[in-house]
């Protein structure tokens, strides 16, 4: 089977992690996006992954909580590591080579970010997870997805989330909300519609990466963008 895209970085939220739980990691949750992610680099992808860490603290919470932002910045980027880590027993439990790469120096248990050693793990079949965001605080995790895809030179990015696209509004709130097939940077912009944070779109834009916003929770959804079929909302130039 021909193969739309060869290398990509897949983003998926902290909060997609959690199933139906209110808090942290569901465990069938975790399988299920294992066997996804295994089943695409089966066939010969290269894939790097982005997770965030929204389902164990949030940056942002920090000041609410009187915690300095800064300090609360790194607790969430601590966050994603755990679900990194999490990620990363889950595909190894099923056989798959991985490796860790953090943007913040964990020596013990994952890599330094260094972007050959980044590429050379994809080219060897391995799949990558990258974690701790950026490593710098008032970045979110969309930014560091956006800036990691750059810096491999990834075909796309594939954002799963829990609805199927781009809509014309929030489709859990609004019922007439219409789904977008395609739609330009230009117009999002226009729209104001929320698909990343602006740094991290920005970045996408200038750098001319197109961005695919999916439903991850369907099974076989991230199998059939990667063979071309029609999935989610296209962004593109």
């Amino acid at each position: 089977m021909a193969l739309k895209y060869k290398r990509i970085l897949l983003k998926l939220s902290g909060e997609s992690l959690m199933g139906e739980q209110s808090y942290g990691i569901d465990s069938k949750r975790l399988d299920q996006y294992a066997d996804e992610i295994i089943a695409i680099a089966a066939q010969g992808v290269e894939v790097a992954v982005v997770i965030g860490g929204g389902n164990i603290y949030r940056g942002m919470q920090a000041v609410g909580n009187g915690i300095d932002r800064v300090q609360g910045d790194h607790m969430g980027m601590l966050a994603t590591m755990i679900n990194s880590l999490a990620l990363q027993s889950a595909l190894e439990a099923k056989g798959h080579k991985t490796r860790l790469l953090s943007a913040i120096k964990m020596d013990t248990i994952a890599e330094p970010f260094i972007r050959r050693r980044a590429v050379r793990h994809l080219e060897k079949g391995r799949i990558v997870i990258f974690g701790a965001g950026t490593g710098n605080p008032y970045f979110t995790t969309d930014t560091a997805a956006s800036l990691r895809a750059i810096e491999i030179e990834a075909d796309v990015i594939l954002k799963g989330t829990r609805v199927d696209g781009i809509y014309t509004a929030d489709p859990e709130k609004d019922s007439t909300a219409t789904k977008y097939d395609r739609i330009s940077f230009n117009e999002v912009y226009e729209k104001g519609l929320n698909v990343m944070d602006l740094t991290a779109f920005t970045l996408c834009n200038e750098n001319k990466l197109p961005i695919i916003v999916f439903d991850m929770n369907k099974p076989g959804n991230l199998g059939r963008l990667i063979a071309g079929q029609p999935v989610g909302t296209l962004v593109e130039f």
